[in-house]
């Protein structure tokens, strides 16, 4: 539950101001890791905010393969990386503990092959249903092996999404949209659509292998009419005659499954038509009771909305806007419904990293992408996080962890790499997925964030490219959670300076894990008293409260 309750800063915060210190932006003295006071910052676990409710990452496309084909040994090697939230004889996470998997269910395009007009087979997906109405539990093998080795792993949470409607209910046969602002679904074929989607969810529920949550429509607001991938428009109406079908398909099946909408394609559509007034203002038309699309007294509907961070972040004061806008229209509903950030990979071109072709393993990309997380959580009040795809063949910024033959990753399906590692191939972790780490082996869910910030304020697009840090607390076990992103070259010192006031850590000291160029979440130990945050690092710090 959010807390408004306003906080007050303690008294020496008066006293910097008074003291002449021109301008919250400006560099303190001592902070560039040699003096004994550092920058103040401040926390309050008393006050909070969104509770959260999961880290992921998606299965599309590369899964298929690599869960269906490759070694056994490197399979689990994979998946222990993704989701073990083990420790080696160090202390030093095996894994990033994602606490959310998004699972494809295809369209049938895999089955097509050329047919398909998908030209690259690596963006095809299979469908269980077949064309005469009977289903084939057999299909996705290799995505069902990911699926139940995060299972195995204790992933909490599962969400099943979906980019077209099966091939045999399409308007034009397809997995690509014909034109047109609608779904591709051809007359009359709503209902099969959802009796698909709740068979799909009531298989996997009787395997022991439930879906907690459905997403039926992704991206909505694109027209889809290329064929380089699965993928439908759909309207706000559309959507809507969707998930109140599907609700009740869901609750005459006795499913739990929650629906989740609208995967909007920029967070802009969330909160403005930003000129798709049929398929815009999404959290206005879902959610606002007064709307003729209004879907939250559904059962089987989740209080949250989703959309993807793309093409908002390489410019800051857009990165800022976008979340503060976002944020805001959010607080008018009462933060009912919230808000999942449900995908994110590098595709606009910036400064700092390029544009998303040429993979990057470096920490260069793995700060931007913290960077984002920081404030989506902070700013948007996202409740869940997900990266895009798992797995990535592509010399391109889209993966966590890079599948190629020994060379830097295939540029398109013509590359003659492209079918031999289908089958086998090496596997390279980035600094991204450790960054990501950061988070989500750390801030599990049902933990909340809770206030904290520069005790003299900054604004946001000074601390992105300084620090930026938010903090989580676990309520049961009564444990701090802070996560610090140092986009700066140099060391940063800071003091809390709410330590031994609101809070105190026992033994006055934090477990640390850092990732940065030449640590992978390494295990430490930080004075609380003495906290100092490396350049060009991620860090996570935890202690216990007293």
């Amino acid at each position: 539950m959010i807390n408004y309750l306003k906080y007050i800063f303690p008294t020496v915060i008066a006293f910097f101001y008074l003291s002449g210190c021109k301008d919250g932006n400006d560099e303190p003295e001592n902070n560039n890791g040699t003096g004994s006071q550092g920058e103040l910052i401040y926390i309050d676990p008393t006050v909070t905010y969104q509770e959260m409710e999961g880290f992921g990452a998606s299965d599309c496309w590369r899964v298929q393969f690599v869960g269906e084909n490759w070694p056994l040994e490197k399979r689990e090697a994979i998946a222990d990386l993704l989701f073990s939230q083990e420790t080696d004889e160090e202390g030093n996470p095996k894994g990033i503990g994602l606490s959310l998997w998004r699972f494809n269910i295809g369209a049938g395009s895999a089955e097509q092959g050329n047919e398909s007009n998908i030209d690259n087979s690596w963006r095809r997906a299979e469908c269980f249903l077949n064309e005469d109405g009977t289903y084939d539990w057999t299909k996705q093998s290799g995505q069902q092996w990911f699926l139940n080795a995060a299972k195995e792993r204790g992933v909490e949470s599962f969400l099943a999404f979906v980019n077209s409607p099966p091939v045999y209910f399409t308007k034009n046969g397809k997995a690509y949209s014909p034109g047109g602002n609608n779904i591709n679904l051809a007359s009359g074929r709503m209902s099969d659509f959802s009796e698909f989607l709740a068979a799909v969810c009531e298989h996997f529920e009787d395997e022991g292998m439930g879906f907690d949550f459905l997403s039926p429509v992704n991206e909505p607001q694109w027209d889809w009419e290329s064929s380089g991938q699965e993928g439908s428009p759909a309207t706000n109406q559309d959507i809507a005659t969707l998930v109140r079908t599907l609700s009740t398909d869901l609750q005459g099946r006795n499913l739990q499954t929650q629906v989740v909408v609208p995967e909007a394609g920029e967070l802009q559509y969330l909160y403005q038509a930003n000129g798709k007034e049929e398929r815009g203002n999404q959290i206005d038309a879902f959610f606002n009771p007064s709307s003729s699309y209004y879907i939250g007294d559904l059962l089987n509907v989740k209080d949250v909305v989703l959309g993807h961070s793309y093409w908002t972040t390489a410019n800051l004061t857009t990165l800022v806007d976008v979340r503060n806008n976002l944020g805001s229209k959010l607080g008018g509903y009462g933060f009912s419904p919230g808000f999942w950030q449900s995908e994110f990979c590098i595709l606009e071109y910036s400064d700092d990293i390029g544009g998303g072709w040429s993979r990057d393993l470096s920490i260069a990309t793995a700060l931007y992408v913290a960077r984002v997380i920081h404030f989506d959580i902070t700013l948007a009040y996202a409740s869940s996080w997900s990266w895009w795809t798992a797995l990535s063949q592509y010399d391109y910024k889209d993966g966590l962890i890079y599948l190629d033959n020994g060379n830097g990753g295939i540029n398109g399906p013509s590359h003659p790499d492209s079918e031999a590692l289908k089958s086998d191939g090496y596997y390279r972790e980035s600094k991204l997925l450790w960054a990501l780490g950061n988070y989500s082996r750390f801030v599990r869910p049902g933990m909340v964030r809770v206030k904290s910030g520069f005790s003299i304020p900054k604004s946001e697009e000074y601390m992105a490219t300084n620090v930026m840090f938010s903090a989580f607390k676990d309520t049961e076990e009564n444990k701090l959670v802070l996560v610090f992103v140092n986009y700066s070259d140099s060391d940063k010192r800071l003091t809390i300076g709410s330590l031994g006031d609101s809070f105190s850590i026992v033994g006055n000291t934090f477990d640390s894990y850092t990732t940065s160029a030449s640590d992978d979440l390494e295990k430490g130990e930080m004075p609380a008293d003495e906290i100092v945050i490396g350049g060009r690092s991620v860090v996570t710090l935890v202690g216990e409260m007293k």
